[in-house]
């Protein structure tokens, strides 16, 4: 039986007909919802968020000196100017997205504490009924929608992804990820130990710095890290020279992505230039010694994402001696610490496990079609967005290489001019679907693990959908070929297969989003 099934058995609450329900209110769902309101203002649509409030990650994760990872130029929506410092802390992007609600009158769309819990879709009937819970009653709530936009992120909130060691039993302080951060954890004057060298790891070590006796990184191995000051020189002389905002913010934004492509470009044709820049900048704070020791990855720039350090403060603490670095091996945890192969016994009264996350595809939510349950693997994924045989459902799955939001911005786009031209073709349902060209195309990974291959995406990608080796079941992750490819995307090239389902009308009062 599937979750549905079970669900509807259990009394569930007529909740109301939408025209697309978007799941989430992060950064992607508040995004989905401002291109509904701009390019399809007759369709009726709500958010359904888990959270008690909007804010996705930026809400969810409570950890000392939580920041973007990339610059909010391009973080933040192209729409909406934004006006402060590139690298911004998690309350300076609620602020921005508060702001954002009020502006576009976002706000009365969407229901907190509603987590959804499966989605079937009917052909006959033409729609999804998705089943809700209210996290603060319990109630189960039915929800009926043409079109459901998956906006809940990638990744498991509840829980981070922390390695199974031998001996952590052993050690008699507390062991903390991240993602699960205790308000009440007390480091001042403590020793504590951050295990992981990626961006998390790069944050809490110079915030946690100041008010712990000492911190150590133990990574198992090096990561690319970029100082550099946390300002934007062009956007500061626009400013200076009274451009208007919405002008410096698409000006900035275009050096930006030029200069990030260029980037990409040399970290496949100049990989060894571009990794002794990398390293040139990191030994303006460091050693030679420690550089080589600690900060020389083995892998070319970009095989992982680059890690932006602002005004290079990870590096200012381990020069001032308030941190330490350690690159080596557990061998397994102790009462006092963590014992590593090379024999050195790391002694902390915390230990932090900045260790990634689990990856979950399409929020771990029960999909059926027709009865039949959905396993997004045995998919093709069109244009990394929808998926052969799943009607009417997108899933916005951002960018490795750039800002995640500039994906959603895209895939936005892409879909409301979809719903658009399904508005004159007079049709209901769009399948992405092989055609008979595609017959014979190989069935790849979802993404290209020669040039790019974090730890949660090579624990996950057995769960993820198939790509092809031709348009449109190519997933590129290439912002910059996208950029240009989406907007001019075939919609009648045979591989989206358009139908229309003719359904009761649905009582005004219950299509709403009050």
């Amino acid at each position: 039986m599937n979750v549905a099934t079970k669900s509807t058995s259990q009394q569930t609450q007529t909740a109301g007909h939408f025209d697309v329900l978007v799941v989430g209110a992060g950064i992607s769902g508040i995004d989905a919802a401002h291109y509904l309101q701009v390019e399809c203002p007759e369709k009726t649509f709500a958010l359904l968020e888990t959270q008690e409030s909007f804010g996705g990650t930026w809400l969810t994760h409570k950890y000392p000196g939580i920041r973007s990872d990339s610059d909010l130029f391009t973080f933040g929506y192209k729409w909406k100017p934004w006006m402060g410092a590139p690298i911004a802390s998690a309350e300076e992007i609620l602020k921005y997205l508060n702001e954002v609600l009020d502006e576009e009158d976002i706000r009365r769309h969407i229901r907190y504490q509603h987590e959804v819990k499966s989605a079937s879709w009917s052909s006959d009937e033409g729609l999804w009924r998705v089943i809700v819970e209210r996290i603060d009653s319990g109630e189960l709530l039915e929800f009926t929608t043409n079109f459901l936009w998956m906006c809940q992120g990638y990744y498991k909130h509840s829980e981070g992804y922390t390695p199974e060691w031998p001996g952590m039993d052993n050690f008699k302080g507390p062991i903390v990820h991240p993602q699960t951060w205790p308000e009440d954890l007390d480091y001042k004057d403590k020793h504590v130990l951050v295990i992981g060298s990626g961006a998390t790891a790069a944050t809490i070590i110079p915030a946690m710095a100041a008010d712990c006796k000492h911190i150590s990184m133990l990574q198992r191995s090096p990561t690319y890290f970029v100082p550099a000051p946390n300002r934007n020189d062009v956007a500061d002389m626009l400013r200076e020279l009274d451009i208007p905002d919405e002008w410096t913010h698409e000006i900035v934004r275009r050096k930006i992505l030029h200069d990030q492509q260029e980037i990409t470009r040399r970290s496949f044709e100049e990989p060894e230039a571009l990794k002794k820049e990398l390293l040139d900048a990191a030994k303006m704070f460091l050693s030679e010694e420690d550089v080589e020791k600690h900060f020389t990855p083995h892998y070319r720039p970009w095989r992982q994402r680059l890690a932006f350090i602002p005004d290079g403060d990870l590096f200012q603490g381990i020069a001032a001696g308030k941190a330490s670095v350690y690159t080596d091996h557990i061998e397994t945890f102790t009462e006092k610490g963590v014992l590593l192969k090379s024999g050195e016994e790391i002694e902390a009264d915390i230990i932090v496990t900045a260790t990634g996350f689990d990856l979950l595809v399409l929020g771990g939510i029960e999909f059926s079609v027709d009865g039949k349950p959905v396993d997004p693997a045995d998919t093709v994924t069109y244009r990394g967005m929808m998926f052969t045989g799943v009607p009417n459902l997108a899933w916005v799955f951002g960018y490795f290489r750039a800002s995640w939001t500039l994906r959603a911005d895209l895939i936005a786009e892409f879909l409301c001019r979809m719903f658009n031209h399904m508005k004159e073709l007079g049709t209901t349902v769009v399948t992405p679907t092989l055609r008979a060209e595609d017959a014979d195309m190989p069935h790849l990974p979802w993404i290209d693990s020669e040039n790019f291959n974090p730890g949660y995406l090579m624990r996950s990608m057995h769960m993820m959908p198939k790509q092809g080796n031709r348009s449109p079941w190519i997933f590129t992750q290439d912002y910059w070929l996208e950029k240009d490819e989406f907007p001019l995307a075939d919609l009648d090239d045979g591989a989206l297969v358009y139908s229309t389902v003719t359904t009761a009308s649905v009582d005004a009062s219950q299509s709403s989003a009050g």
